[in-house]
């Protein structure tokens, strides 16, 4: 079940008392409205620009890290500002148009999004489990014809969810922007969307650990050995699970973010006023992970570090930038 937003219906009298009371505070809503926008567009670019333009970034793990900041980028500028007008506003205000881009665009992003993380702890599993048949088969060229088909699927998957039950042909009232779907979809765009991916993440990355954890006791146990290709192997375990701690620090945090919105989706019934700003706040939990992702690359990634460095300094503007050494 992806995002489902609710029927919002203009609420005149409310948005008059609102302003009458504290206009200060209405001003501060919209100003943070757009510094959270302009923080999550800025934030998933730099890490697109960073991966895109440095060629010792482009390893099929990165690939899917940029594949990722893209949908995050998508969310900062056709999801969120309009999300959290509506919530301010409670009506929508945009027009049906824009409604249903809006709708198509929030199904697209969600979907892309989740499939990604789980491409992620595909790639990190594989790349753990068996680093032999990964540097063999897992190429860039591979994981990129993987990412868009993970695209294209996600854009046929929401295309025929939204048609299907008529969303593209629905006259709204002025004032709401809703989407239908039966109850059959419904259940599917929850498998699809949610359960199938989740648990795979799940399943995966306790793997993952369980073979990092496996791999550190080998590692300890071979200290005793000086020869050169022991300190390569020792070199190359210890970086594959160093990748794999950073990228289960986002799948971690990715996973904290969407499941209170589902968890409300599947407990909370949509009818229920009393517990509609739970809701709100559930989605918004959502939405922020398209922020916190590029917090997390500068914190944790020395080569998102070094590319921002070169970023900043405009360096990356010099003849044969894109050679340089970022990590």
């Amino acid at each position: 079940m992806e995002i489902e937003f609710l029927e919002h219906q203009c609420l005149p009298h409310r948005n008059t008392n609102w302003r009458s009371v504290s206009l200060s505070v209405y001003v501060v809503l919209y100003v943070a409205t757009a510094a959270v926008s302009l923080l999550t567009v800025c934030g998933n670019l730099l890490v697109i620009i960073s991966v895109s333009h440095f060629k010792q970034l482009h390893t099929p793990a990165n690939i899917l890290i940029l594949s990722l900041a893209v949908s995050d980028l998508l969310t900062g500028v056709a999801v969120m500002p309009f999300q959290l007008i509506l919530l301010i506003e409670s009506c929508w205000t945009s027009g049906p148009v824009m409604c249903v881009v809006f709708n198509f665009v929030t199904f697209q992003a969600t979907s892309v999004s989740v499939h990604t993380v789980a491409l992620i702890a595909i790639d990190r599993f594989l790349a753990l489990s068996s680093p032999f048949l990964y540097s063999q088969k897992i190429s860039p060229t591979v994981i990129c014809i993987v990412t868009l088909f993970n695209w294209l699927f996600s854009l046929i998957y929401n295309f025929t969810l939204m048609f299907v039950n008529g969303n593209f042909t629905n006259v709204m009232c002025p004032g709401k922007c809703v989407y239908v779907i039966d109850g059959v979809s419904s259940f599917i765009d929850l498998l699809i969307v949610f359960l199938m991916p989740c648990t795979l993440i799940i399943i995966l990355y306790t793997h993952v650990f369980v073979i990092a954890k496996r791999h550190a006791t080998a590692i300890r146990a071979l200290q005793v050995h000086n020869s050169t290709g022991s300190s390569k192997n020792r070199v190359s375990d210890k970086s594959e699970r160093k990748a794999a701690i950073l990228l289960g620090i986002l799948v971690i945090v990715f996973l904290l973010c969407l499941l209170p919105y589902y968890i409300c989706s599947l407990v909370i019934p949509y009818s229920n006023a009393d517990l509609f700003y739970v809701r709100n706040v559930a989605v918004i939990f959502f939405f922020l992970n398209s922020i916190i992702n590029p917090i997390i690359y500068a914190l944790f990634y020395p080569w998102f570090q070094k590319s921002l460095k070169l970023i900043f300094t405009f360096k990356v503007f010099n003849k044969d930038s894109s050679l340089m050494n970022v990590l």
